[in-house]
């Protein structure tokens, strides 16, 4: 591909952090009027070029071209200037803010609200968004909030617009709609540069892709040219690992019993009603619904992390639980791999903290689960998101638990990493742990489960192992 019309294009790029070579020799060239998928596992650099591309990154190396011109971008506001917009895995909008005013922020002039919201709602209207401009961040759905998040780079100008994983978080339907407003995006002359770990998302999309490996692009070329096993060989060295589906065996005695169980979010709301759930060892649980189904506060709820308002949970005391957001929920990212696997059972632990027994089984399990860091001391937020929610399965693992109750565990993984976490989750299962699962991916929770449980409006129904059938229970259909 030609980089003197491209929308973007960044030539051998290279990167260092202190010792860690992040990107060597990394090119990507995104035409204009299409969709730009970029693969690799995680920590192959995928996000640090995209941050470079957007400013917030300065390269050591390589040069940066702007529709053939060549330009450089000490900050996001000259990117944005030059019509780059990026929406990162992480949300950056305020809570307690309303949608049109997280729009506003980092506009210039003075803030006209009836302007800013016909401005958000134009916006809406034009790209098949529903987005209220005065409701608060706080009160959004997930799904809500990653639209806010393309609103607010629609708003300043986006020609060329870079998403990490944007449907990491999406229910199936959600995902489909946003890719297909992605598309319309690009058809309309846009520019998209979409970093997923979805083979079938980009084969489905792109018109490009390129494919880093160890910081390197190791494939460029058009979707027509490659199908997934030429993606998954360029990605890992190897063909897609084997889907994750298992043999069923027969379930033991039952390790958790819900009865009537009602439970409602942190504003009141009720979001889950009369819901009863045995779950028993050795078993998988799946649990689909589209988002704010009710799903979250029920597995929050069953790993005792949030109050029943009605009816009651009959389980361990302790449960291996992995939530949904790692960074807030699971890991304390300025304390090293030791310390976040000594915050194993807080709250419930009691006794002295032993760190020479703490740091050499943290050593150990370094190597047992493949958490690829220096030594137990590296600190979690240097961590890749593949390598932190390893550590998280790791800690929640060990000992191994009665009770596991996971969401969505492979949000934003790559092909390997997603393989090593559904590995371990069945592992736990065929150890006799009882296992809950909720995913947004309705496929991953197909894979893994034996018995799926769907939530409609709050409510819970066991339904076949079936795509069409969840996907019908899902929307409320018969």
């Amino acid at each position: 591909m030609t980089t003197s019309s491209a929308a973007l294009a960044l030539e051998n790029i290279a990167r260092r952090f202190d010792h860690v070579r992040a990107l060597d020799d990394a090119s990507l060239v995104a035409r204009d009027g299409t969709v730009h998928a970029l693969l690799g596992e995680n920590g192959a650099g995928k996000t640090t070029l995209m941050r470079i591309a957007f400013g917030l990154i300065r390269p050591d190396a390589g040069t940066i071209r702007e529709h053939g011109r060549l330009v450089e971008l000490p900050s996001p506001a000259a990117a944005i200037a030059l019509g780059i917009g990026m929406v990162h895995q992480h949300f950056s909008s305020i809570p307690a803010l309303t949608v049109a005013e997280n729009v506003a922020l980092g506009g210039h002039g003075a803030y006209r609200v009836d302007r800013v919201r016909a401005r958000v709602r134009e916006i809406c209207d034009r790209v098949g968004f529903a987005l209220d401009p005065e409701a608060r961040v706080v009160d959004l759905t997930v799904g809500a909030q990653q639209r806010l998040e393309i609103v607010k780079a629609l708003a300043h100008g986006a020609r060329t617009l870079i998403l990490d994983e944007p449907t990491a978080v999406l229910a199936p339907r959600e995902a489909d709609d946003l890719l297909a407003m992605l598309r319309g995006f690009a058809d309309t002359g846009g520019t998209v540069v979409l970093i997923t770990h979805k083979l079938r998302e980009a084969l489905a999309i792109a018109d490009d892709v390129t494919v880093l490996r160890h910081g390197s692009t190791v494939l460029a070329e058009p979707v027509a040219n490659v199908d997934s096993n030429t993606l998954a060989e360029a990605m890992i060295g190897s063909a897609p690992p084997i889907e994750a589906r298992h043999e069923r065996t027969e379930p033991g005695p039952v390790v958790l019993s819900a009865h009537e169980l009602s439970v409602s979010d942190a504003r009141g709301v009720t979001r889950t009603r009369d819901v009863n759930l045995d779950v028993r060892a050795g078993e998988v649980i799946g649990v689909a619904g589209i988002d704010g189904a009710g799903q979250h506060e029920l597995l929050l709820c069953l790993a005792g992390r949030l109050p029943a308002t009605a009816g009651y949970v009959e389980g361990p005391t302790t449960i291996g639980f992995v939530p949904e957001d790692r960074h807030r929920d699971a890991l304390v990212l300025e304390f090293d791999i030791a310390e976040n696997l000594a915050l194993r059972d807080a709250g419930f632990a009691r006794g002295r903290l032993v760190w020479p027994r703490i740091r050499a089984r943290a050593a150990a399990m370094l190597t047992e689960y493949d958490v690829r860091a220096p030594s137990s001391d590296t600190m979690v937020g240097a961590l890749s998101g593949g390598n932190q929610q390893k550590l998280v399965l790791a800690r929640e693992l060990e000992p191994k638990p009665r009770l596991l109750i996971v969401e969505n565990p492979t949000r934003g993984l790559d092909i390997a990493a997603t393989a090593a976490v559904h590995a371990r989750l069945l592992g736990a299962r065929d150890s006799g742990a009882g296992v809950v699962i909720y995913s947004s991916d309705l496929d991953e929770v197909l894979a893994l489960a034996d018995r799926l449980i769907v939530m409609f409006e709050g409510r819970a129904r066991e339904v076949p192992l079936d795509r069409d059938a969840a996907g019908r229970a899902m929307v409320g259909a018969a």
